[in-house]
């Protein structure tokens, strides 16, 4: 039995889709939605069908964008020799918020994951290979997530762009600034054993 009228439901439906998002704040999303003034409720559908309709997927690196190259590739500021490789379009956001990297960025869309069906050519490997491949790029930085699935993609891009003569690097990772060594485990402790730089 239904409680909700069909229109209603499918609004519901739809948020559940969300990552992150179960049925019941589905259900607060969609009452939220629905107690919205009308011309609330029309921006709020309009800023999605804009969005839709004008982002896309810049064509150097594979970020977001709404013009013909992203702010990031188009700057004159950044080194055009360094390639910072991530998964998703946030992780770009998260580098870009530390304010200590200068160079170029390419998103992968996700990484490769054999449990749910990903393979090499689900995401923008091949884009990234033809980069490498023009001669201008120097060094290439694997900034996946510290994750098997990260991990193998990592190591699937290094072993890809070897014949080019690239350097390839990965982000450090170990402790946590604050963190406490009682609370780290083995692969954490591994790590940052393997990543200690001099004093």
């Amino acid at each position: 039995m239904d409680f909700f009228p069909p229109a209603l439901e499918t609004l519901i439906d739809q948020f559940a889709r969300l990552p992150g998002v179960g049925r019941k704040s589905a259900q607060r999303l969609a009452f939220y939605v629905m107690g919205l003034p009308e011309g609330e409720a029309n921006a709020f559908a309009q800023a999605i069908t804009t969005a839709k309709d004008t982002v896309h997927v810049c064509p150097q690196c594979q970020n977001l964008t709404d013009a013909d190259l992203c702010n990031i590739c188009r700057s004159t500021k950044r080194e055009p020799g360094v390639v910072c490789v991530v998964a998703d379009p946030k992780d770009v956001i998260a580098i870009e918020r530390s304010r200590e990297y200068n160079g170029l960025y390419h998103v992968l869309h996700g990484v490769i994951s054999p449990m749910n069906h990903v393979g090499p050519d689900d995401v923008k490997i091949t884009e990234l290979t033809s980069r490498v491949a023009q001669g201008e790029i120097e060094e290439v930085i694997m900034a996946t997530n510290p994750d098997t699935e990260g991990e193998a993609t990592a190591m699937y891009i290094a072993r890809l762009l070897r014949p080019f003569g690239v350097r390839v690097t990965r982000l450090a990772y170990g402790l946590s600034v604050g963190g406490n060594l009682e609370y780290a485990d083995d692969a954490t402790l591994l790590r940052a054993l393997e990543g200690r730089q001099e004093l």
